[in-house]
């Protein structure tokens, strides 16, 4: 293939996922790119049949739709997952797939601890008791209505101990926390943490933070159950794949205050649905709940779309 006389058709099927990123327009460079905000199931296949490079994040890529782009030469995930493409399916017609793996692994962390520290320290509650005034009426100048322990000396349990479990890990030692991990898929060995059961981690876990892909090894790997066996005071964090956690059992667990809270950053359906019982908890100052943000800072979009710049160079020079 003579990539300087040929240019490429590029379609990137979901922009809007990735966010307005300085280096997204880079790819103009490579070929001439159809940029779509985002790509509904019932149009994809219209819009990938003249495609020689189709980028996508989330648009599923099935082998019917794989089949029908009968140009396409390479696929482009604009993440590290891969499941919303068929491999079999891409790999029996010769097209390659390549994803962008460790873009997020900083982001990850830092957002991590910012829900931890959420949770912990009680910041909004003291916000809002400045905010509304009634620190003004105290005679005393702080509070304590609102207890709060610290990291230093407490056991933090990693469930998935992979790029960002060890980015995580860091940061917890940095706040002085001993680190403990279960292996979801049973061979990550190689750690320089002590490595548990299951049920041991929770059992004595202060925190408990899911950093693991979701499969047949994890979905639905903490429930009722699990959540039961955790200490009253400890903070259960996902920031992994919803699926881990089983949602209505999680809030059933707050709701009977099984443990003191819990954040998550991933849902079973994405965008949460709005009669999912997480949001209906009691104490709803227990629970904090972003939406699968904890990969997106500047950098890490950055990243990952340089990422996918670098595989299309990489293939147009392989070909």
């Amino acid at each position: 293939m003579n990539t300087i006389q040929l240019r490429m058709h590029i379609v990137f099927l979901d922009t809007k996922t990735v966010g307005d990123t300085d280096n997204l327009k880079e790819l103009n460079e490579l070929g001439d790119v159809t940029f779509y905000p985002m790509t509904t199931s019932d149009q994809t296949a219209e819009r990938i049949k003249k495609a020689d490079i189709v980028i996508t994040n989330k648009v599923v890529l099935d082998g019917p739709l794989i089949r029908s782009a009968t140009q396409l030469k390479l696929i482009c995930i604009a993440a590290t997952g891969m499941n919303n493409v068929d491999l079999e399916a891409a790999e029996n017609l010769g097209i390659p797939v390549m994803n962008v793996s460790g873009y997020a692994a900083n982001s990850v962390a830092q957002a991590t601890f910012a829900m931890i520290l959420h949770l912990l320290q009680g910041v909004s509650f003291y916000d809002l008791y400045v905010k509304s005034g009634e620190y003004s009426k105290s005679d005393i100048f702080t509070n304590h209505d609102h207890p709060f322990w610290e990291l230093r000396d407490k056991r933090f349990g990693i469930i998935g101990m992979g790029t960002i479990g060890r980015k995580v890990a860091t940061v917890a030692e940095a706040f002085g926390c001993e680190v403990v991990y279960f292996s979801t898929s049973g061979k990550n060995s190689g750690q320089p943490h002590l490595q548990l059961s299951l049920r041991e981690l929770l059992k004595t876990s202060d925190i408990v933070s899911i950093h693991a892909p979701l499969n047949q090894n994890t979905a639905r790997l903490i429930g009722y159950e699990e959540i039961s066996k955790m200490k009253k005071h400890a903070l259960l964090i996902n920031t992994g794949r919803g699926g881990i956690v089983v949602e209505s059992e999680l809030a059933n667990a707050l709701d009977e205050n099984l443990i003191a809270g819990a954040a998550l950053d991933v849902f079973e359906k994405e965008p949460i649905s709005s009669d999912n019982p997480l949001l209906k908890i009691k104490q709803s100052e227990k629970l904090v709940m972003v939406p699968h943000i904890a990969w997106a800072s500047i950098e890490a979009r950055r990243e990952l779309i340089d990422g996918v710049i670098q595989n299309i160079k990489r293939f147009m020079k392989e070909s």
